[in-house]
């Protein structure tokens, strides 16, 4: 048993990720084994929409309109950003969390299901020989994305998954060392 893929899991921005990217085939695997993760209580709390080719184009296109009506004096540049943010990748993952409220599982869990499925996109991309990065940003809690994606009130956006060949290595970063972050607990304190 090896943890490679985990020692070596590592985002690639989105900007640095270029086509192809995977094939029907690779994301209907990929798209399958993502949404294996922890669901308490079988909810599903869960669902995708896949943006490739020129729809990328036309939801920055969008992302960009709703940004420059919300903020009217936005500058110039961010509302470029916005038109370009799912350019460079040619296949973005939109996960969204579908919660069941009033359930005997909580929203926090639904959520972080929900979450799984995300990070699942990411280690799958990379397994595949991808790269992939989990962004959200403004838009992923903008009420006027939510309804250019078509979310139901009890929907939310997760993040966008960017997805692709890799064109230039990300850089690794330093992690907090395991020391730092783990504890033991051994009863209540005295």
């Amino acid at each position: 048993m090896s943890l490679d893929l985990l020692e070596r899991r590592l985002s690639v921005p989105s900007r640095q990720l270029g086509a192809p990217g995977p094939d029907q085939a690779q994301l209907e695997a990929l798209l399958t084994a993502a949404i294996r993760v922890p669901d308490h209580g079988r909810l599903t709390p869960y669902r995708l929409l896949v943006v490739r080719g020129d729809a990328r184009v036309r939801l920055g296109a969008e992302m960009a309109a709703i940004h420059a009506r919300n903020e009217p004096d936005a500058p110039a540049a961010a509302l470029a950003k916005d038109r370009e943010r799912f350019n460079a990748a040619p296949l973005v993952v939109i996960v969204i969390a579908r919660t069941t409220a009033g359930h005997k599982v909580p929203l926090q869990e639904q959520l972080l299901s929900a979450g799984c499925v995300a990070y699942n996109l990411l280690l799958g991309a990379q397994a595949l020989g991808f790269g992939a990065q989990w962004l959200t940003g403004w838009s992923a809690y903008d009420a006027d994305v939510a309804r250019l994606f078509g979310l139901a009130g009890n929907e939310s956006v997760v993040g966008f998954v960017h997805i692709g060949s890799i064109r230039e290595p990300a850089s690794e970063h330093a992690r907090a060392p395991l020391a730092d972050v783990l504890g033991e607990w051994s009863g209540p304190p005295s």
